[in-house]
């Protein structure tokens, strides 16, 4: 593969961390390409040839063409899904259908190319369930859990390891008055499970006597911990209320940092952990598509740096 292709970087129009990004690659004289799948056909087109050297064309934006075969790397962060709004019902599912396994088929399929993550490798590790199990293969410590559809199975849990929280399994928006809301964390009692909770499934788990949270972004070889203080279950709920320091983790924690991306394939990962009152950190989760540049400013960490190291294919 050619040193000088371009790092396609494929997301949303409104991504601050994927703006940073592509400034600082700029300024490293490293061409981009930056798509969202979500505008294919309209305003993204893909011409692809599938040789016995692999894929071979291009892919072309309003302002760009990509060398399949040329491309480095690909920042793969949060693109839109495709939409099909002026076709009925039918014929659009089978349009969305096309576009995912073509254009998502070609973009997961590059030569020579680093992913940052693959696609198909971040769809695995966002089941929460797959993650917990990685995490207890890669020797985490993480809280008893259960993930259910009973809602005798749900108190008898929470009788037993109570204070237990509820955490969505994926975390759709809702528009409430046209605002985008979430489904928040919070605490769970034996008295609010109904028989509702066999409508669908559930994940429950032992709330931890925490004094802080951690956030750990691990950016290809590079770790950058940093501690989470504030008084709330969820930390994401209230940015304001934050405040951040540089902690070094626990020996055995780096090393199964690297062994749960390895088991996913990652090369990044956004982990999150809880810090007890003895100082042992619980293993949460692991977003692989996780924010992380906020956190730069905040504690001078040469995270932005790393990413562009990575996605460049810088060594050395």
């Amino acid at each position: 593969m050619s040193d000088v292709g371009p790092v396609l970087v494929v997301t949303i129009k409104d991504d601050p961390t994927a703006d940073m990004v592509i400034v600082e690659l700029h300024d490293r004289g490293v061409p981009v390409v930056r798509l969202d799948s979500g505008d294919f056909p309209h305003s993204l087109s893909i011409a692809a040839t599938i040789t016995s050297d692999g894929v071979e064309g291009s892919i072309t934006t309003p302002s760009r063409t990509a060398d399949l075969a040329k491309v480095r790397s690909l920042y793969y962060r949060r693109p839109s899904g495709f939409a099909y709004p002026h076709l009925n019902e039918q014929d659009a599912r089978f349009a969305v259908t096309q576009a995912r396994y073509g254009l998502g088929g070609v973009m997961a399929s590059l030569p020579g190319c680093l992913y940052v993550n693959h696609p198909n490798r971040i769809g695995d590790a966002e089941f929460k369930p797959s993650g917990l199990a990685a995490a207890a293969k890669a020797g985490f410590r993480f809280p008893p859990t259960l993930v259910t559809s009973e809602p005798d199975a749900a108190r008898a849990f929470i009788k037993r390891h109570g204070p237990v929280i509820y955490k969505p399994l994926s975390a759709p928006l809702y528009r409430i008055d046209g605002v985008s809301c979430t489904v928040k964390v919070s605490e769970v009692t034996a008295d609010e499970i109904d028989d509702a909770v066999a409508a669908t499934a559930h994940l429950l788990q032992k709330r931890i006597d925490k004094r802080a949270d951690v956030r750990v972004t691990v950016i290809g070889d590079q770790v950058f911990p940093v501690r989470i203080d504030c008084d709330l279950l969820d930390w994401r709920t209230d940015y304001s209320k934050l405040t951040y320091s540089v902690v070094t983790p626990p020996p055995q924690i780096a090393e199964s940092l690297h062994a749960y991306l390895a088991h996913f394939g990652l090369v990044f990962g956004a982990f999150d952990f809880a810090v007890d009152r003895q100082g042992r950190w619980w293993f949460l989760e692991c977003n692989p598509s996780g924010q992380w540049y906020w956190l730069e400013p905040e504690t001078g960490l040469p995270m932005l740096t790393a990413m562009a190291d990575l996605l460049e294919r810088k060594t050395g």
